[in-house]
């Protein structure tokens, strides 16, 4: 069943979702050597740079915004405890001139409108960013390290916050559009589901918002670069718990029992054949056992085991069936045993799918901000998760990623966001507006 507040448990993702981050950087690499190779010798080293000029007020406010972002690392806030945070955000909006501040949207969301130049009648369009921390203990030795042990800011949503709120300061200014501009500030991304609940909240229906774009930071893409895809850029994350329940006894007469160890071990075994030899091989699709608990002394076979895992995948129909390919599996193999199992499958953030005519204009003008060669529009999907997907699915949107340089990873103790993207990101924001809600 669809994952409901009782069943999206506190952080599922914090050291999971972005494991294969390097993926799209690598394909993103590989790409850029065949076109260098296609093009042939590279130009001599004093050749200007192919990058386009960033907007002068991004570059300008780079140290103002950067201020922003590191107060905010400094104070991290978990899921929908973002108090302290929303209340910096909606003050900066207050101050900039925002038509509307609404507070409270998903709990503890905020959200901006911006109106455009007098006698205005495009749409209205979303641009989010999140809020939220995570529950790791900082290494990084920074100056504005976090202030609170056990919380920090490791996936960089300070970045994305200070960044969005530095487009909004832009925007409020200059009006340079047709229509409205909603700055989406989002919390509980990780693993709280904030995205649905503030969709669930009529965010979209209250401001009218008519498509919604996301941007995500990715250490190892080079600060500068974007990265993008139509279609599926981020798994769903689906989660199972197996409880398999035998009869326990002695160890060394396992005759009389029925070994919950070895029809959870069989189990293991058999649900890689989901990837391996029931799912189309040109499909994506993971299934991993991550939790396998069981027994309590050396000479006694177990009443019962409990296992947990993972399944991610790129499609619906792919997710369908992976889930029942898992119940069948488990269930087949348990009464092989003798076993009795009980299945909870959890189907947790949906994949975020970009849509193709939203995908063009975000690369567009991800392109008019770092040039055509900087943005990397067909970049392999990841099979972490992403809960901007409930966005997608209210509203047509995209989602792209902003290169955060040679940093530490993702959920990385020693992480820390790259503010030398700053100006490259409020550009995009601003040039992205300006793009779709042209005067």
């Amino acid at each position: 069943m669809r994952a409901g507040p009782d069943h999206i448990r506190e952080f599922p993702e914090a050291t999971a979702r972005f494991s294969l981050v390097m993926l799209p950087y690598l394909a993103y690499m590989a790409r850029k050597r065949q076109k260098a190779n296609d093009l042939g010798p590279a130009a001599p080293s004093g050749c200007k740079d192919d990058r386009m000029p960033l907007l002068p007020e991004s570059l300008a406010m780079k140290d103002d915004v950067a201020s922003w972002r590191r107060h905010l690392h400094a104070q991290p806030e978990l899921l929908y405890d973002v108090h302290q945070t929303a209340e910096f955000v909606a003050d900066k909006l207050r101050q900039f001139g925002c038509d509307e501040v609404v507070t409270g949207i998903g709990r503890t969301g905020v959200v901006g409108l911006i109106r455009g130049r007098p006698g205005s009648n495009g749409p209205t369009i979303g641009l989010r960013a999140d809020m939220d921390a995570l529950p790791v203990t900082e290494t990084s030795g920074v100056a504005w390290a976090s202030r609170t042990a056990g919380r920090m800011h490791a996936c960089g949503h300070d970045g994305h916050t200070a960044m969005l709120l530095g487009a909004a300061s832009q925007l409020a200014q200059s009006r340079n559009f047709n229509g409205s501009v909603a700055v989406i500030f989002q919390p509980a991304e990780e693993g709280g589901a904030g995205g649905r609940e503030m969709v669930r909240d009529g965010m979209m229906e209250r401001f009218g918002i008519a498509s919604v774009y996301g941007m995500h930071n990715l250490p190892g893409l080079p600060v500068g670069d974007f990265a993008i895809r139509k279609g599926p850029i981020m798994a769903a994350t689906d989660e199972f718990i197996l409880t398999i329940r035998g009869r326990s006894g002695h160890a060394a007469m396992p005759h009389n029992t029925i070994d919950p160890i070895v029809a959870g071990s069989a189990i293991v075994a058999g649900l890689q054949m989901i990837a391996a030899r029931n799912a189309d091989p040109l499909e994506s699709v993971v299934v991993s056992v991550t939790k396998f608990n069981a027994g309590f002394a050396h000479n006694v076979i177990p009443d019962e085991a409990k296992l947990a895992g993972t399944v991610r995948s790129l499609t619906t129909a792919m997710r369908d069936f992976a889930e029942r390919r898992l119940g069948e599996i488990v269930r087949g193999i348990a009464a092989a045993h003798g076993a009795e199992v009980d299945v909870r499958y959890i189907r947790n953030y949906p994949v975020t799918f970009n849509h193709a005519d939203e995908t063009v204009v975000a690369a567009d003008a991800a392109a008019s901000v770092a040039g055509d060669d900087h943005v990397e529009r067909e970049t392999a999907p990841m099979m972490g998760g992403e809960d901007f997907s409930y966005m997608l699915e209210s509203r047509p949107g995209a989602f792209i990623f902003i290169g955060n340089g040679d940093s530490s990873g993702l959920h990385s103790s020693s992480y820390d966001f790259n503010d030398d993207a700053i100006p490259h990101g409020v550009s995009y924001w601003v040039k992205l507006a300006e793009s779709v809600l042209p005067l």
